[in-house]
């Protein structure tokens, strides 16, 4: 056992093993830190994923952590934006569940020049624009932002008859309260980050 508890001045072992089969990764790299303490990360380092973990961990913790880790970039890199083709044929599956394929727009896109609003809608050309920053949202939030401009379709104003569509999307409310608090949030002054002490 050495004298020094923390093990400083020791340096950091590094081990790199063959991924589990089918898990889609080449070579993974588990890097033991004595500086770490709880902390466990992992990112992607060219063809091999580096695995960040505390120097005291067992093997057996590494093992059950790796796979942890593995799942969560997979996870992450599974998140992707959906692209404009996506993205009508979700208009075209939320209009044929909430308005018996009705509203059918000629086209819907991202935009990057929205940011006051979530999306727009032209009735006159049937087009339909969603804000990029919509963009990482849950998809309950982008589902209700295209079935309210798809009512748009329908009925062009924000009358009765407008919200009585929105009705038939059973998250309507949820969603709102989402974007009412993305938007409080961003109202909110920024405090410069609490420094370590």
């Amino acid at each position: 056992m050495s004298a020094d508890p923390l093990n400083r001045g020791k340096p950091q072992r590094s081990t790199t093993s063959e991924p589990p089969t089918g898990s889609g990764t080449s070579a993974i790299e588990v890097r033991r830190s004595t500086r770490r303490r709880r902390t466990v990360s992992a990112y992607r380092e060219g063809d091999r994923t580096v695995v960040l973990i505390p120097a005291r961990m067992s093997e057996a913790e590494e093992q059950r952590w790796v796979g942890v880790m593995l799942d969560k970039l997979a996870a992450q890199e599974n998140k992707r934006v959906l692209g404009d083709a996506e993205l009508s044929e979700r208009a075209a599956r939320l209009s044929d569940l909430y308005f018996d394929g009705l509203a059918r727009p000629s086209s819907v896109r991202w935009v990057t020049n929205q940011n006051t609003r979530w999306g727009s809608c032209t009735p006159a050309e049937g087009s339909i624009r969603l804000s990029h920053r919509l963009q990482g949202m849950p998809e309950y939030v982008v589902d209700y932002v295209l079935v309210h401009e798809l009512a748009h379709l329908l009925v062009p104003g924000h009358g009765p008859r407008f919200w009585q569509l929105l009705e038939a999307y059973p998250r309507t409310e949820r969603a709102r309260g989402y974007l009412e608090g993305v938007v409080a949030a961003d109202r909110l002054p920024h405090l410069p980050a609490a420094r370590d002490e």
